[in-house]
């Protein structure tokens, strides 16, 4: 099963807790045993698997991130985004996540992020699950 997401982001940098429109494409699936894949098609975001229980480590992820690649720091890109094709190549475009029970088998604390690094955007996400 093939599923489009489409989401709007609100901030330059911004992570989107998508879990809750995972587990309804699992649901709306009717598959009890597989492998779903969430797929970014966007050079200047990605998608990360990370604590969702407290924002926090959302709030503390980007800081470092910020701090790390800087949003100036004398690039050679001309759109003045290169920061954020650094921030999305250290993240990652894809994420796999074992469907069992027709259930995802997240951890306990575990929740999917989209992660904008050039918004606001609106942006797609692609999810296949077998």
């Amino acid at each position: 099963m093939f599923k489009e997401l489409e989401i709007r982001t609100k901030d330059r940098i911004d992570f989107v807790d998508i879990t809750s429109k995972l587990k309804e494409i699992v649901r709306q699936s009717n598959i009890e045993e597989g492998l779903m894949t969430v797929f970014v098609p966007h050079t200047t975001a990605g998608v990360t698997i990370n604590e969702h229980a407290d924002p926090s480590v959302v709030t503390d992820i980007k800081k470092q991130l910020e701090k790390l690649i800087p949003v100036n720091n004398g690039y050679s890109h001309s759109e003045g985004n290169s920061d954020a094709h650094i921030k999305a190549s250290l993240i990652g475009s894809s994420v796999n996540i074992i469907v069992r029970n027709g259930e995802l088998m997240l951890g306990t604390w575990q929740g999917v992020f989209f992660c904008e690094f050039d918004g606001p955007r609106r942006r797609k996400i692609y999810v296949y699950i077998k």
